[in-house]
């Protein structure tokens, strides 16, 4: 291959969903596909190549193989769509001149309709922004509507011109609102599909199936049958025709097909061969329970690597290894594919745990509050399917109306918070996250690590509107007033007990959680009736002034109260109010007071039992904050017409190369101001004049240019906004405040900050604030706000948020800060103009949507006012882009 071109492109290679979920591969093509090319090329039917080269084309020549398998990966680029090594699909375009090349595909016969084209285009279009182009152009005969369709389904909107029977197509591929939703639409069902045929396959192969008692494949046989699996259940067994009824097969190629799922059990160097033989028998998906993985040490990380590879290369998804099961409750279905005994009860809960230890008792609790599952998947090591998976899989699942998730690691934050924001619209996310303060990683679970602090992961899953919880107890306090009551419509609550303590518990609880008591509680005495107790709740439940009621109630002597439970049981059920119950001192733990409800389980209405104050309170404020989020429009991410995103991804290429050159392809380094004044004037974002000054004299002669007062500071990265250290002098008013300013920073600063002294006119009085763009290694772009200075730095008082940014993101963005108050008129001070700077963090936030190379970049200080904005201080730095966990083009994890 010449020396000119480039290596190949490994980061184009990808596992893709297709539109049936089913998987296939995609990578750029190489010299060595010839005979596979051609082999493809004889299998298509006439048809299909005279749709592709408008003539008849049996079989391609040696000179067209040399030139379709020969490319340079800049200006000819070609893609395959294989399963199982076998070309099914090729998609290559071709530049036609700096901006523009022509596209062309060709699908197998077999597998058209599955979407293979759409998916083809979008990663074709990835490689093509990549390398500089922004425009397709497709020829394509007007009888090829599949083709023709392909473009616009897939978001674009190309004009059309007929010329001499061919229709030519011309397109922008820049990203668009339309094509984002079109690929996420897309990416959507088909993850929704491949996840439906793990949990509700219509046959299951159990390999690794065991006569002997106590045994992982003997507890996995017992528990599959004894769910009574409404499809086919078979046993792989090298020895035996049947264990406990279940039919068995020496092989999976004997056992009578189509087969759906399989349940591996084996020793972990026999699932990679388990895996082959699920591929040739057409088996969709695999759960694996066998441990040995990456939890395991380094071989086992290295065989973990290989599973996910050999599965991808035979078109499976995998939950697992080293995963309890998977569990669905749904009477047409009755699976259980996992080491927990059949006895969990149905309900409306679908539930997602990454830890096998802990399944069980998570789900032994949910019993005992009276909680029942639709599916629960227990995913181990996590490989394969993600929380995301399910996500997908529950929006569309009926069966579902509440999420449950227990998370030790995030693999693609960006699309787990773009997808929760959807579902969470509809159905309740409630998660609970291992790690939260040390952001540590269970063995096993080899995701990338984020540099973020807490904080900013804690508002992705709050811009997301995921109620994120601390602790297990905490998730199903919030489960249960979730399934059992109403949403709060606002945060006052009335409290009504018998006990003057727990009520002054209870006010202190509910300031503490960000809620008001509406009025005084209404405290009954030791001694008072049920009719008292009835009329006060019912009297809260009426009272418009209350969003929710919490009722507590300590008994005289110690034991049940059934009269008040039968009471709060009475009232609640026709309640439009959530009902909290706070039952002090009673014999046993019932945790709900229950009407009778679907499956056996309590029902609408039930009140949720708590037995101390602060639980109950901190659960119904996480209520509140969820029915504020529900109410709030999503808001919508405003058009920008004056940004010119193409001209700034031609200079952050132009400082790659120059960085490149110097500095080798790896490097980070600053980008010099006049490149990034280059670069934010693509985006409308306009810097403060700077000039360097290199004397005393030169400092008088700009002030005098420039206009009195203004600022001497020096652009020394450990000195920059520090007065305090002396590297800022401000308000300088005349021609002596600048030579003593200059004359004293040059005796008491460092030499190196002395060489970097920078004047400029004195911006308008206002609140100094900073905004900050990071490329995160895990998260990809983070756009954070704050109020400047060294105090508010070192009490990290951020917000964050990821882009792209709706007006929504930006308002909850701006209102975050603690110090936030001083924008809206603290003290008697003048309000800022909030619409300025909302405006400027829009535009921050599409350049963070796209320039990955731009790795981080820093606003210090502007000055917004009542009147102006002014961003007096950048800085950036760039360096080789990461991938984007959630890219234009969908893609696998691995």
């Amino acid at each position: 291959m010449p020396a000119e071109i480039p290596d190949y492109p490994e980061h184009w290679e990808a596992d893709v969903i297709a539109r049936d979920g089913r998987i296939f591969h995609i990578r750029p093509i190489r010299p060595s596909d010839r005979e596979a090319l051609a082999a493809f090329h004889e299998s298509l039917s006439a048809e299909t190549v005279y749709y592709r080269f408008f003539a008849p084309y049996p079989r391609l020549t040696d000179k067209d193989l040399d030139r379709f398998t020969t490319v340079d990966h800049t200006d000819r680029v070609a893609f395959l769509a294989l399963v199982g090594g076998q070309i099914i699909g090729v998609g290559r375009y071709d530049r036609i001149d700096r901006a523009e090349a022509e596209i062309a595909f060709v699908i197998s016969d077999e597998h058209q309709g599955r979407g293979l084209g759409s998916i083809l285009l979008e990663h074709l279009a990835c490689a093509a922004r990549e390398r500089g182009i922004t425009r397709f152009v497709a020829e394509v005969l007007p009888s090829n509507r599949r083709m023709l369709a392909t473009f616009e389904e897939a978001g674009y909107k190309p004009t059309q011109a007929m010329d001499e029977g061919v229709v030519k197509l011309h397109f922008d591929i820049s990203p668009t609102q339309d094509s984002r939703e079109v690929m996420q639409a897309r990416e959507h069902r088909a993850e929704a599909r491949s996840v439906a045929s793990l949990l509700a396959p219509g046959s299951v192969a159990l390999l690794g199936a065991s006569r002997r008692e106590g045994t992982v494949g003997n507890t996995l046989l017992r528990n599959l049958r004894m769910a009574e699996f409404t499809g086919s259940l078979v046993g792989v067994h090298p020895e035996v025709d049947a264990i406990e009824g279940v039919p068995c097969y020496r092989t999976l190629a004997d056992a009578p097909g189509p087969i759906d799922l399989a349940v591996i059990a084996l020793p972990a160097e026999q699932v990679l061969d388990a895996i082959s033989e699920c591929g040739q028998a057409g088996v969709r998906g695999a759960v694996v329970v066998s441990a040995g993985f990456a939890e395991s040490g380094e071989q086992g990380r290295a065989l973990q690597k290989r599973l996910i590879a050999h599965a991808r290369a035979n078109g499976l998804r995998i939950i697992g290894p080293n995963a309890l099961g998977i569990i669905n409750t749904d009477p047409h279905i009755q699976l259980n594919a996992s080491l927990i005994p059949a006895n969990v009860p149905r309900g409306r809960i679908g539930f997602f745990a990454q830890s096998g230890a802990l399944g069980l008792s998570l789900l032994m609790t949910a019993e005992q509050r009276g909680l029942g599952v639709s599916t629960f998947v227990s995913a181990g090591n996590r490989v394969d399917v993600s929380a995301n998976d399910l996500l997908q899989y529950w929006e569309d699942d009926d069966a579902t109306t509440l999420v449950l998730l227990y998370l030790e690691s995030i693999g693609n934050p960006r699309k787990f918070a773009r997808v929760a924001r959807r579902l969470g619209a509809r159905k309740p996310i409630v998660a609970v996250r291992s790690g939260r303060s040390s952001q540590s990683l269970p063995l096993g679970h080899t995701v990338r690590r984020t540099a973020l602090p807490t904080a900013a992961v804690d508002a992705m899953f709050e811009q997301a509107g995921v109620m994120q919880v601390d602790s297990l107890s905490e998730l199903f306090d919030v489960a249960s007033l979730l399934t059992f009551q109403p949403l709060p419509r606002g945060r006052r609550v009335a409290v009504i007990g018998n006990s003057d303590a727990l009520g002054v518990l209870t006010a202190d609880a509910c300031e503490a959680n960000g809620l008001d008591v509406a009025g005084d509680p209404v405290l009954l005495g030791h001694q008072t009736d049920l009719e008292e107790l009835r009329e006060a709740v019912a009297t809260a439940i009426a009272d418009e002034q209350a969003d929710s009621v919490v009722v507590l109630h300590v008994p005289v002597i110690r034991g049940e109260s059934p009269s008040v439970r039968e009471t709060l049981a009475e009232l609640a059920e026709t309640s439009t109010k959530p009902i909290v119950a706070v039952l002090m001192a009673e014999e046993h733990d019932r945790r709900v007071i229950a009407l009778e409800g679907p499956f056996g389980l309590p029902g609408r209405g039930s009140v949720p039992v708590f037995h101390e104050v602060e639980p109950a309170v901190k659960a119904l404020s996480t209520l509140v904050v969820y029915a504020r989020w529900l109410d709030t429009p999503r808001g919508v991410v405003p058009e920008l017409p004056d940004v010119m995103a193409e001209q700034a991804r031609r200079t952050i290429r132009g400082i790659r190369e120059k960085a490149s050159t110097a500095h080798g392809g790896q490097a980070l380094v600053p980008v010099d101001n006049e490149d990034l004044q280059e670069l934010l004037g693509c985006y409308g974002i306009h810097l403060w004049d700077s000039h360097l000054v290199t004397s005393e004299a030169q400092a008088v002669a700009v002030a005098s240019e420039v206009g009195y007062p203004v600022v001497l500071k020096t652009a020394h990265p450990g000195l920059v906004h520090r007065p305090d250290l002396g590297g800022v002098r401000v308000n300088l008013e005349n021609e002596g405040a600048v030579r003593t300013a200059y004359l004293s920073m040059i005796a008491t600063l460092p030499p190196e900050a002395q060489k970097r002294l920078l004047l400029q006119q004195q911006a308008p009085t206002g609140v100094a604030t900073v905004i900050e763009k990071r490329e995160d290694a895990l998260f990809g772009p983070v756009v954070s706000f704050g109020i400047a200075g060294e105090v508010t730095r070192l009490l990290a008082d951020r917000g964050y948020r990821i882009p792209p940014l709706t007006d929504r993101d930006v308002d909850d963005l701006i209102k975050a800060p603690r110090a936030a108050p001083l924008l809206f008129g603290y003290r008697d001070s003048p309000p800022v103009d909030i619409e300025l700077l909302a405006g400027l963090i829009h535009r921050v936030g599409q350049l963070a949507d796209d320039l990955p190379e731009l790795t981080r970049l820093e606003l210090n200080p502007i000055i917004v006012s009542g009147r102006s904005l002014a961003v007096v201080g950048a800085a950036a730095w760039s360096g080789p882009a990461l991938i984007r966990a959630d890219l234009e083009a969908r893609r696998l994890p691995g």
